[in-house]
């Protein structure tokens, strides 16, 4: 560093003589280490969650077996009720949509299963901490 020149309008109040630059790789080698969500998480969850809505082999099986179409306005839909009850802090919820149940896990955005109106009454729902009519 010796014939370096720095400006002193540029070097903080206090400080006197040389100082030497900081590096990224030495402001990453004295950074304190991170606990908690990452940046994508934290971005996915405040823009309303980028994921889309995903169904488990067993969900697509019963949606094909009881005839029940998910069209795009009411995918949308069902995607719009986990996110209200993600909001809650809803880790398994039932989503009620025009006349189907569906069974999702709010915490991997992950439909479960899906149940006809038609076959309601033969069901009782076990493990959910909410219900969203969407």
């Amino acid at each position: 560093m010796a014939g370096q020149v720095l400006n002193s309008a540029l070097v903080p109040p206090g400080i006197a003589g040389p100082v030497a630059p900081v590096t990224p790789a030495a402001a990453r080698a004295n950074a304190a280490p991170v606990n908690g969500p990452s940046f994508s998480e934290v971005l996915a969850q405040r823009t309303g969650g980028a994921e889309p809505l995903k169904f488990s082999r067993h969900a697509l099986a019963r949606l094909q077996q009881r005839g029940i179409e998910l069209a795009g306005p009411t995918l949308q839909r069902l995607s719009e009720g986990v996110q209200r009850a993600a909001g809650k802090g809803s880790r398994d919820s039932v989503v009620f949509l025009d006349g189907t149940a569906f069974v999702v896990s709010v915490a991997n955005n992950t439909v479960i299963t899906a149940v006809g109106s038609e076959h309601m009454r033969e069901h009782v729902f076990t493990n959910i901490d909410s219900a969203v009519i969407a």
